[in-house]
Order: C-alpha cells, then sequence, then structure tokens
C-alpha cells in the first residue's frame, strides 16, 4: 500500500511537487528590515560627543566664576557629590566590586590628593584673576607633560616638546609681561596645569594596569574631598561655617560640577576612547582654552580687561597645543595613536 502511494505521488505535475529542499532560501541569511525602537537614543557621531566633552570642560571655569563661594567649598561640595554619584553608578552594575585591594586603593587616594589641589589651583586662579587667565594656565598641561610623562615612564625627552615648550615660555612671557595685575592668578592657574600634568600620566598606569574607570573615579574624589575640606579654613575666612551654603544657585552650580563635569564626563570620555585615538582626542581638548575665553567674554565681557598681547600670548600657547599632537603623530607615531 505505502508502496503504490509513493508511485502514486511520483506521478504527480511538477507544478504539484514541493521543491527541492535545496532551493529554500536558508533563514539565517534573510535580513529583515527592522524599525527603529521608540526608546532607542538617536545616534551622535563620537567626533560630535568629543567636542560636547571638551564643551564641558571648557564650563568648568564658567561655573566657578558663576558660584559665590570660595573654590575650597566649591570643590569640596562638587568632590563629595561625585563620589557619591561615582559609587553608586559601580553599585548599581553588576560584576564591579568597590574595593581594589589595599594596594590599588592608597594609590588611587595618592592620585585623587593631587586632583584635589589641582582644581583648588584651578578654581582659585579664577577667583584670584578671571576665566582667561586659568584657561591659558591650564592649556600648558599638554606640554608639562612632555616633561613629567618621561619621569615616571623613563623615557627619553623628545627634542620636539623642548621646542614647543619654548614657544609656550615666549607665550608665558608676553602675558606675564603684560597683564601685571594677573601675575599670582597666572602663576596658580601654572600650578595647577603641572598638577594636572602629573595626575594624567599616574591615572594613564592605573587604568593600563586594569582598574575600572569608574571605581577609580570614586576613590580619588574621596581624596579630593579630604584634601578640599582641610584647605577649607586655610582660604576661606568663614572657616568649615562655608561649607553651609545656602545660595540655591551655588548649589545649582556645585551640582553640574559633580555631575555632569565629573561622574558624567569621565564615563564619556571612557566610552570615546574606544571609538577614537588618542590623537584625535587631544587635537580636539586643545578647543578647551578657546571655548572657555569665548564664554568668558560673552558672559562676563572679561575681554575688555585685557590687553592684545595676552591675546597673541594665548595664541602662541595655542600654536604650540595644536602642533604638539601632530608632530607627535611625525617623530613618536607609536604614542598616542
Amino acid at each position: 500500500m505505502r508502496r503504490a502511494e509513493t508511485r502514486r505521488s511520483d506521478r504527480l505535475h511538477p507544478r504539484f511537487k514541493s521543491p527541492p529542499h535545496r532551493h529554500l532560501p536558508e533563514l539565517s541569511r534573510i535580513s529583515l528590515p527592522t524599525r527603529p525602537s521608540e526608546n532607542e537614543a538617536p545616534h551622535i557621531s563620537p567626533r560630535l560627543q568629543l567636542h560636547l566633552l571638551v564643551i564641558i570642560f571648557a564650563a568648568t571655569t564658567i561655573l566657578g566664576r558663576l558660584a559665590s563661594v570660595s573654590a575650597p567649598v566649591l570643590i569640596t561640595w562638587r568632590c563629595l557629590i561625585a563620589a557619591v554619584g561615582a559609587f553608586l553608578c559601580v553599585a548599581a552594575m553588576r560584576n564591579r566590586k568597590i574595593w581594589l585591594g589595599w594596594r590599588q586603593v592608597r594609590n588611587l587616594l595618592l592620585i585623587g590628593a593631587i586632583i584635589g589641589l589641582h582644581w583648588l589651583c584651578l578654581f582659585g586662579a579664577v577667583k584670584i584673576s578671571n576665566v582667561s587667565i586659568a584657561l591659558i594656565g591650564l592649556a600648558t598641561t599638554s606640554l608639562f607633560t612632555a616633561f613629567t610623562e618621561p619621569l615616571f615612564t623613563r623615557r627619553r625627552i623628545r627634542p620636539f616638546e623642548v621646542f614647543l615648550g619654548l614657544i609656550v615660555l615666549a607665550g608665558i612671557g608676553l602675558i606675564a609681561g603684560v597683564e601685571k595685575g594677573h601675575a599670582l592668578g597666572l602663576f596658580v592657574a601654572l600650578l595647577s596645569a603641572l598638577l594636572a600634568a602629573i595626575f594624567m600620566v599616574l591615572n594613564k598606569k592605573t587604568v593600563v594596569d586594569g582598574a575600572d574607570p569608574m571605581v577609580m573615579v570614586g576613590w580619588e574624589m574621596v581624596a579630593a574631598t579630604a584634601v578640599c575640606f582641610l584647605a577649607v579654613p586655610i582660604f576661606d575666612s568663614g572657616g568649615f561655617h562655608a561649607l553651609f551654603v545656602g545660595d540655591a544657585w551655588d548649589w545649582l552650580w556645585i551640582l553640574i560640577l559633580a555631575l555632569v563635569c565629573t561622574v558624567f564626563a569621565q564615563d564619556l570620555t571612557n566610552r570615546l576612547l574606544r571609538t577614537i585615538s588618542a590623537y584625535d582626542f587631544n587635537l580636539a581638548a586643545n578647543f578647551e582654552p578657546v571655548y572657555g575665553i569665548i564664554a568668558a567674554a560673552v558672559i562676563f565681557g572679561e575681554h575688555q580687561n585685557l590687553q592684545p598681547t595676552f591675546y597673541l600670548g594665548s595664541l602662541a600657547i595655542m600654536l604650540a597645543n595644536f602642533l604638539h599632537p601632530r608632530l607627535q603623530k611625525r617623530f613618536a607615531p607609536t604614542v598616542g595613536s
């Protein structure tokens, strides 16, 4: 009976036969059009995100100028809120631990203390002078790094970096020689840049060793909080009572500094470095003083209090910053790529 049914099916007209299985397309090779999810965030170009990050960095000094509290009070609250925010982010994510062992935590606390001193000097320069002076002093960070990195990594100093350093010194001389009233502010800003160059090199070594970036932020902010807290009675006439901030606007600037300019900016930095080379990152970061000085001129009218030679010296410093990654790519292509 079964043989008869088989012979009957063989005699069917070809149009009624099922096509051979080998002619069916494999489902794994079929790409169906998909509609974007309503909850999916629109894609933003990494380079656009990078310049957004640089604008955030430039905004820190503007916020420091807007706040009416002293630099130690401002940084103490900024670091404390940033530490809590970073640890909450780590706690909300699985497979991440806050305690890294005493040795690594000790190193992070040391770096955090340097960061605290750096921010004290930076915002101190803003309070002593203005945003433009502070940002021009901070613009020398990459060139200080050219000397601190060989010191910590034991590599040779590159001649082109010494050449760029001389250009920066000429620019600083032009600014300091004319802006007599801002000499102290410029010196404090340069000290801030030197401290930034030190902790950036130490941070880079720690990241290479495999530490989680957000955990690093948390522990570093703990130490920075302690340093700035101890500095309050030294640099604020109100003593520890100055920590009781009553102005709502000051709290707004502090929260933006802590959550946007510290926690969010650090997270965005770590994600961008996965897709953007260090060369492109450093090149875009050179726009920070440009954005900051323009914003200070628009918001505070600082351009009216600065001499033309200030901009000539600033141009020399920014020129050196623009040349640095290009010369580094040509003469030391294995670094920062």
